[in-house]
């Protein structure tokens, strides 16, 4: 595609609607239960035709929900950058079709005021965020990670007043502990700015917000839960079944080292492989159902390195229940 082509998005997106939408919690908002992720593939690094094609492919099959963060790229900040590009070039006509979150918590610029959770922090780092993305507001702010030093008090009274200035419409924490998601559950619902969304890793290797009680806690207080990671950066696909491929995540190092495959893992993703062949689907096809089939999951956040890479991930919502 050329790009500078006009993007006019398929007359048909919403045609598989009573598939793909699920309520969040007991709120307002319809997510996809496909959601796509801009952590890696949408930086500076990475070409921006693919971008675009990635993210008109998933307009195009009424994936609505983009998730970003300050940090994201590499570099820092690129990765909302082409989000703002996108807006510009594309999706500006759309842009009340979309729900477009980002957050902040983890380091983004040097010094005290660029890190965790602090009211200067947060209020920077999304003014920040929005001029970056070439939007008035996001539809969804996070606080990206719990802060043990600065009073929950503050980073939640900071979110309330994001939201009753316009900057956001809707408030989420990410990786919060179970005590301080009740905390901020009753401050938020207090002040009339319920808490829509708790996002964690949650997967077939790493169930722990199941153990931990969050999903449970959530599923029984109407807030959705939206899992980043779903196929374990690529381990939970046919990647690394027959080793470790020389052009893949976990050749190059990074978040994903050659030391997490042992023997045992492999073993385990053969298992799995196995047992979605016998359900006529792709190890990720079934590692994305199993979550979505998880009492209190509203949808999965996907990353893609390639169209064809979503359009094998969509296909999990058409996939047979567990």
């Amino acid at each position: 595609m050329n790009t500078k082509q006009h993007y006019t998005a398929a007359p048909d997106r919403y045609a598989d609607a009573d598939n793909l939408y699920r309520r969040c919690g007991k709120s307002g908002v319809l997510l996809p239960k496909v959601s796509l992720g801009f952590w890696h593939n949408f930086g500076d690094c990475d070409p921006y035709q693919r971008s675009r094609d990635i993210t008109h492919y998933a307009f195009d099959h009424g994936i609505t929900h983009f998730d970003l963060a300050n940090n994201y790229g590499p570099p820092y900040g690129t990765a909302e950058e082409t989000m703002g590009r996108l807006m510009k070039e594309d999706f500006a006509p759309y842009r009340d079709e979309l729900f477009i979150s980002s957050k902040a918590g983890y380091d983004m610029w040097e010094g005290p005021y660029g890190n965790w959770g602090s009211r200067k922090y947060l209020f920077a780092s999304l003014e920040q965020s929005l001029r970056r993305m070439n939007l008035e507001y996001v539809d969804l702010f996070y606080s990206h990670r719990y802060d043990p030093e600065t009073p929950l008090e503050e980073t939640l009274q900071a979110l309330v007043d994001i939201v009753r200035q316009g900057k956001a419409l809707y408030v989420g924490i990410s990786r919060w502990p179970l005590e301080a998601l009740k905390v901020a559950d009753k401050y938020l619902r207090e002040r009339d700015v319920p808490l829509l969304i708790f996002q964690d890793k949650l997967n077939l290797l790493d169930r722990s917000p199941q153990e931990k009680g969050i999903t449970d806690y959530c599923h029984e207080h109407g807030i959705g839960f939206i899992s980043f990671s779903p196929l374990a950066q690529g381990l939970l696909t046919d990647r690394y079944l027959n080793g470790i491929p020389e052009d893949s995540r976990m050749s190059r190092g990074g978040s994903l080292t050659s030391d997490v495959l042992t023997p045992e893992l492999h073993q385990q993703l053969l298992q799995l492989n196995e047992q979605a062949a016998g359900r006529g689907e792709t190890l990720a096809e079934m590692a994305l159902a199993w979550i979505l089939a998880q009492k209190g999951v509203t949808s999965v956040l996907v990353g893609a390195s390639s169209v064809a890479q979503l359009e094998k991930n969509l296909r999990c919502v058409h996939a047979k229940d567990f």
